[in-house]
């Protein structure tokens, strides 16, 4: 480390935590705290607690400790990074923001001098509502783009990286300039784009650019589902389409639907957000993938139509390959579904136990499960999968997230 390597907190040991730790922890001194103790034994011992593989690699690191979350942490560490979920709330229209609330009140109750990141997602205008809170605190927001599975090499070769300011005042922008360095520092690249903005347009790039990456996937399962329909060849459409280079051959591979940690709820929240502002298309890209479940659902229920009493086989819950993140996955939505048609179903998901899953059966014998399901459904295909390719629906045509 250097000489002027900061005493950082990062709160937080999922996706966003554990990777920011570790790419500060490179220059800095870096403590990685969590309320969940079994996390942070996990930590202690040298393992990832999540699916990363370059995060499991890199452990453990020289500058990084860990520690359940104590209020000495905060007065040992001049910087508080934030990086806990915020779940978007549908009765509320908006993240909950409970768990990001109370670590600013606990980091400015035990270091009224401690300089507040938020890594966290959170709606347009959060940051500066609580800079008005805390009127002589200093919070910002750096948003994150990383992808799940990923998030170290994400945060090692970053895109851009942007904080947020709530006021422009001298101080807040020298500091603001330091946190750039500091990422940029920690990354594997020698030239990363850097942008110091205003606090809500750096929330407001956030949920555009998540949005963005939703539309992309609604639009070409929409294509998939015109040419499914039509008997026509999507990837021959897909790789017409995709060769104009203003449309680009990338984020275009099918799928029952976009999903994850990320996704689902920042599309909701920026379509919340646009409460009184006229909008056609945001609204249109959460529908969108509520019919495109629609149809999957009703596509599978025709290949096992003339089948007495067929068995659906449902390969993994998880959103992506390399993930154990089941949230939001897309699969579960038609789950949902074929449940309501009262199709008879097996999970094969080694990452759940026998009876996990409320009203179907979770196996974690997937000999059983290949020879006992009539039709196997796969948001992703899977080698594991090919010996019975004939009976397995996927709409994956690249073999790629």
């Amino acid at each position: 480390m250097g000489h002027n390597a900061r005493h950082i907190l990062v709160v937080g040991a999922g996706y966003v935590g554990l990777s920011n730790a570790l790419v500060l922890s490179r220059h800095n001194q870096v403590t990685l705290a969590d309320i969940d103790p079994n996390r942070i034994a996990l930590l202690k011992q040298g393992r990832s607690p999540i699916e990363d593989k370059d995060i499991a690699e890199r452990l453990p690191s020289a500058n990084l400790s860990f520690a359940s979350i104590d209020p000495n942490l905060y007065k040992a560490n001049d910087i508080v990074v934030i990086a806990v979920p915020t779940n978007y709330d549908p009765s509320l229209h908006h993240f909950d923001t409970v768990n990001v609330d109370r670590v600013i009140e606990e980091a400015i109750s035990a270091n009224s001098m401690a300089k507040i990141v938020i890594k966290s997602t959170v709606p347009v205008g959060y940051t500066c509502s609580k800079a008005a809170q805390y009127p002589k605190s200093q919070i910002y927001f750096s948003p994150e783009f990383l992808r799940e599975g990923k998030a170290l090499y994400d945060n090692l070769h970053p895109s851009r990286i942007i904080v947020g300011l709530t006021s422009n005042d001298q101080g807040r922008s020298s500091f603001a300039a330091e946190l750039l360095a500091m990422f940029k520092s920690g990354s594997d690249e020698a030239d990363v784009p850097g942008f110091v903005m205003g606090a809500k347009e750096a929330e407001a790039v956030k949920l555009f650019a998540n949005t963005y990456l939703a539309l992309r996937i609604a639009y070409f399962n929409e294509l998939d589902s015109f040419a499914e329909s039509q008997s026509l060849n999507s990837r021959q459409i897909i790789a017409g389409v995709s060769g104009d280079p203003r449309i680009g051959d990338y984020y275009n591979n099918p799928s029952f639907g976009y999903g994850g940690y990320c996704l689902p709820k920042d599309t909701k929240q920026l379509k919340a957000n646009f409460d009184g502002i006229p909008n056609d298309l945001i609204g249109a890209i959460i529908a969108s993938n509520n019919t495109r479940k629609d149809f999957i659902a009703e596509q599978i229920m025709k290949k096992v139509k003339g089948m007495e009493d067929p068995l659906i086989g449902v390969y993994r819950l998880t959103m992506k390959s390399h993930s154990d993140n089941f949230r939001e996955s897309s699969i579960l939505g038609i789950i949902e579904r074929l449940q309501e048609k009262q199709v008879r179903l097996l999970i094969y998901e080694p990452l759940l136990k026998r009876g996990e899953f409320p009203g179907v059966k979770v196996t974690d014998d997937l000999k059983e499960f290949k020879s006992e399901c009539d039709l196997v459904i796969s948001n992703r295909m899977d080698a594991e999968l090919q010996d019975i390719a004939d009976k397995v629906y996927t709409r994956d045509l690249y073999r790629r997230d």
